[in-house]
Order: structure tokens, then C-alpha cells, then sequence
């Protein structure tokens, strides 16, 4: 593999990898971790950790969790967003880890870049599920969740055996998510507004409690 195939290779991994997490993180490891570990995939050694029996051991088990979570109308949702906290640091981490043996500035540029390549994934798939979620019907959650896990392992498959293809492809997702994300925008906010009420950071604006407030007799003031 001369010098040009190598940068194409790692950076379809990188892109590859932090894509791949905004969608199914623990997917992620456990393709690239048994993939590693029976030398099927070539993985930079600061990616090798991903082959542990442990690590793969914990990703499986959160797969499993997640296949199930992922299925049912509005648990999935409440998944999501509890994985906003997850999936973006996750795929900085795996895109910094990617790129192999450079130098600091290459590895926190990359991170960078990564982190914000998973939240991209991450919120296209978050709002959309949101989207889905208005059908009170669960097949279409089904659908959708078994179709996500398809598309991370024939993308992560795509970036390792044809990173040109996977990109060609990545920049295509990159312009139907701004296509799609302002449409999602609403539904977005409100998870993001549940997240911040849940973390204390969102003011209550339930209108009982600002009545409440504001008709309350003020008899604590001084000269009452």
C-alpha cells in the first residue's frame, strides 16, 4: 500500500468509525473489536484495546441491551438522548485513535472532527426516530432500528475494504443530514430540552406552576 492508499484507508476509518458511533456505538466495537481479534481487521495499535475479551465482552452486552431498548416506541427516544452523552465522545475518541501513531495537533484535530461527525449521525438518527415515533405502530421502529444496524456494519465494512466508495458515500450523507436536520430541528429541541430538564438545567414552564406563582399573595415582604 503506497503513501496515497494509506491516507485514503485511515481516513475512511476515521470518518468510518466516528459515522458509525453517532448510529450504533457498541456496534462499532464489536465489529471492529472480534474483527481485530481473529485478524480479520488491521486496526492501529491505538485502537488494538477494542480487541480485549473485556471489551468486547461490555459491547455485547450493551449491543444486547440496545437491540431490545431500540425497538419500542419511545424508549427508544429516552436511549437516544441518555446517548447523547456517549456516542459523541465515543466516536472523538475512536476517530482520534484512528489515525494511528501522529502528532498531538493530528490526533486532537481528528478527535474534533470525529466528535462532530458522530453528533451529525447522532442527531439524524435521534430525530428521526422522534419522527417515527409519532406512528403509534411498532414496526416501523423495528424497521428502522434493524435498518440502522445493517447500514453501520456494511458502512464500517465499506470504509475498510473500500475506503473511495465509503467516502463518496459519506459526503453524500453529509449533505442529506443538512438537508435534514433543520426539518428535525423541533422535534430535536424537545429531546434536547427533556435532557436539560432531566440534568436540573431547564426551568419548568409548566403554566399550573407559573399561575401559581404569580397569583401567590406576596405576605413575606416587609410591611405586610
Amino acid at each position: 500500500m503506497n503513501g496515497y492508499e494509506a491516507l485514503i484507508a485511515t481516513l475512511a476509518l476515521t470518518m468510518g468509525t466516528a459515522w458509525a458511533s453517532g448510529i450504533n456505538l457498541y456496534a462499532v466495537m464489536l465489529v471492529l473489536g472480534i474483527g481485530s481479534a481473529t485478524d480479520n481487521i488491521q486496526l492501529p495499535a491505538e485502537l488494538a484495546v477494542l480487541e480485549n475479551p473485556l471489551v468486547i465482552g461490555a459491547a455485547g452486552l450493551m449491543y444486547a441491551i440496545e437491540f431490545f431498548a431500540d425497538k419500542v416506541p419511545g424508549v427508544d427516544s429516552a436511549w437516544d438522548s441518555l446517548h447523547t452523552f456517549v456516542r459523541i465522545p465515543a466516536g472523538a475518541m475512536l476517530a482520534a485513535g484512528a489515525v494511528g501513531d501522529v502528532t498531538p495537533a493530528l490526533e486532537i484535530a481528528a478527535g474534533i472532527l470525529g466528535g462532530s461527525i458522530a453528533a451529525t449521525s447522532h442527531a439524524a438518527k435521534a430525530g428521526t426516530r422522534l419522527m417515527i415515533n409519532t406512528s403509534p405502530e411498532p414496526v416501523t421502529n423495528w424497521s428502522a432500528s434493524i435498518g440502522e444496524d445493517v447500514l453501520v456494519i456494511a458502512g464500517l465494512w465499506t470504509a475498510l475494504n473500500h475506503p473511495i466508495l465509503f467516502l463518496i458515500l459519506f459526503v453524500i450523507f453529509i449533505g442529506l443530514a443538512i438537508w435534514l436536520l433543520p426539518k428535525l430541528w423541533t422535534l430535536l429541541k424537545g429531546m434536547l430540552r427533556r435532557i436539560g430538564q432531566f440534568f436540573g438545567a431547564a426551568k419548568s414552564n409548566h403554566p399550573a406552576i407559573e399561575q401559581a406563582s404569580a397569583t401567590q399573595p406576596e405576605t413575606n415582604k416587609p410591611g405586610k
